[in-house]
């Protein structure tokens, strides 16, 4: 199962945060670019089919966070509701904060 990247490097407003997301996730054209329709999409995942399941890796969002807490704390939030979600079914998602490397 190869992890789908969300890179938030550069990130540092909602709407580019929205804009990466339908870039890298691939998200369906019906995507509301808002939190409920993200938390949707991450609990309805007909439009992104797996087998055994998923993972997704972001890295690059300490900007992201730094330039707008309160927002990261509902991305954080989302993220950890979906992973909750599909815990226990055929298909989980696995969620991986990758943490800043030295030197980058």
């Amino acid at each position: 199962m190869t992890p789908t990247v969300l890179d938030l490097s550069g990130v540092a407003t909602r709407r580019a945060f929205m804009d990466r997301c339908v870039l890298s996730l691939h998200l369906p054209d019906y995507f509301g670019r808002n939190w409920d329709a993200l938390a949707d999409c991450l609990t309805d995942l007909s439009w992104c089919p797996a087998e055994s399941g998923r993972r997704l890796r972001v890295r690059g969002w300490q900007e992201y966070a730094a330039a707008a807490p309160r927002e990261w704390r509902i991305v954080t939030q989302i993220l950890r509701d979906a992973a909750d979600f599909w815990q226990d079914t055929d298909t989980p998602l696995s969620v991986v904060m990758e943490e800043a490397t030295k030197g980058a």
